[in-house]
């Protein structure tokens, strides 16, 4: 039977000040043995003292990430329930950065971990956490390609255990019989629907010339070229990527009509082309560079020519980015998600004409969800191919990612827009769906 006195009543209390909250919604198990909070409740291990000295150093939710990234917290359940209990309440419930704790609040979370044993030095952020800010100015190529290779070049191996077969690291579509969590698609199935979606809304056709900005592992152009007798340049900044791109192309035969290249989308200067997909790319571009972003790519596409645009969108109004936070830190250096207006906003400027936005924030969440469920089974492999902090940053990341778009916090759309002075769009969807 679980101790309740101990340390555990102190970690919650503790834990009730960095969230701003009077209770904790966790059953907190410290590593006395000690337990505190409600019987029924997730529950979240604290399994040294050292997490709770780097919550005292980075009260919010770094501290609380860099713990968990090194193993010193953990959800040993299931970690979709505690990372929703811990993330709709006090702070974490509120968007945007952490607000700072007062004086009366970081007094008495000092001497809770006096009390507890906790002080001392602040510990060495986990080696996951990012460094390109060494890299140059924010949006410049070589800091880009810093923060394409922090995230990307962690492995094919890792990422085919988590993405699986179809190797997509976008949402996928599943079908309307996908409901809740137990969805009857496979995933591979999904994202093959997700691919072909966006084949048939560029209108592909054999001979066309595509480009696939931010192109992966190659699955859009392989399906492309394969399906829809169309040549493709890919583009990624990922070596890794690139390398393993070109060897499914090479074993499907298509060096003729695909070419891959480790390239920043501005230093392409081949075009015209016939059509162009850019697919979970744009959060890399930020606001600073979307104007740009949106010239090239207009520049590059002849008169009458199509652009899918799918991505992640920000629905939780105005906030301030908070470069403290766990995913600029750990998974996306230097990513920026903007709401679906300003993305509109920015093709329009730029002289496109919108013909459909489809909406598939649903679709993502369950795509997470299948995501976590590959790598919660192939963890061990997961972790010899990785290291026990990368997995961890992706159980974390994804996982709560899934609770943002089930949430509403977090969408994601398909912007097909097109460049006006060709042929006509279809009357009706029809044309695509």
């Amino acid at each position: 039977m679980a101790k309740t006195t101990g340390v555990a009543p102190r970690l919650a209390e503790g834990l009730a000040i960095v969230l701003g909250t009077k209770g904790i919604p966790l059953r907190l198990r410290a590593w006395d043995g000690s337990e505190a909070g409600p019987e029924d409740a997730p529950v979240l291990e604290f399994r040294s003292r050292r997490a709770l000295r780097r919550i005292l150093w980075s009260p919010g939710q770094l501290g609380l990430s860099r713990a968990y990234v090194a193993g010193e917290i953990d959800a040993p359940g299931d970690v979709f329930a505690s990372f929703a209990a811990l993330s709709s309440t006090g702070k974490f419930a509120e968007p945007g950065p952490f607000p700072p704790l007062t004086v009366r609040e970081k007094w008495t979370l000092l001497k809770t971990a006096l009390r507890v044993g906790a002080i001392g030095p602040n510990p060495a952020p986990p080696p996951e956490e990012s460094k390109v800010h060494r890299h140059g100015g924010r949006h410049s190529k070589s800091r880009d390609a810093a923060a394409i290779s922090h995230h990307y070049d962690v492995g094919n191996d890792f990422y085919a255990l988590v993405l699986g077969p179809s190797m997509v690291y976008s949402c996928a579509v599943w079908s309307d019989q996908s409901n809740g969590h137990d969805v009857p698609d496979s995933l591979e199935a999904a994202q093959e629907a997700k691919i072909d979606l966006v084949c048939r809304k560029l209108g592909l056709k054999p001979g066309m010339r595509v480009l696939d900005v931010g192109c992966g592992w190659g699955s859009f152009a392989l399906h492309a070229a394969q399906r829809y007798g169309v040549e493709v340049v890919g583009v990624t900044l990922s070596n890794e990527q690139a390398g393993l791109a070109r060897k499914r192309v090479a074993d499907a035969g298509l060096t003729d009509r695909v070419d891959i290249r480790v390239q920043d989308y501005r230093d392409v200067d081949d075009g015209p082309f016939d059509a162009i997909s850019s697919i979970g790319m744009s959060e890399h571009v930020g606001s600073e560079e979307i104007t740009r972003y949106v010239s090239q790519l207009h520049g590059l596409l002849r008169p009458g020519a199509r652009l899918l645009n799918h991505a992640i969108s920000w629905n939780a109004g105005p906030t301030s980015p908070d470069p403290d936070s766990f995913i600029p830190r750990y998974v996306f250096p230097d990513g920026e998600m903007l709401s679906l207006a300003a993305m509109i906003g920015a093709l329009e400027s730029g002289g496109f004409e919108v013909l459909d936005v489809e909406a598939l924030r649903r679709h993502y969440a369950l795509t997470l969800r299948a995501w976590v469920r590959n790598l919660e089974e192939h963890w061990d492999e997961a972790v010899s191919a990785s290291s026990p902090g990368r997995a961890r940053v992706w159980r974390l990341y994804m996982a709560a990612s899934a609770l943002g778009f089930e949430g509403g916090l977090t969408g994601v759309n398909q912007v097909l827009v097109q460049r006006p002075g060709g042929g006509e769009p279809p009357l009706r969807r029809t044309g695509w769906m």
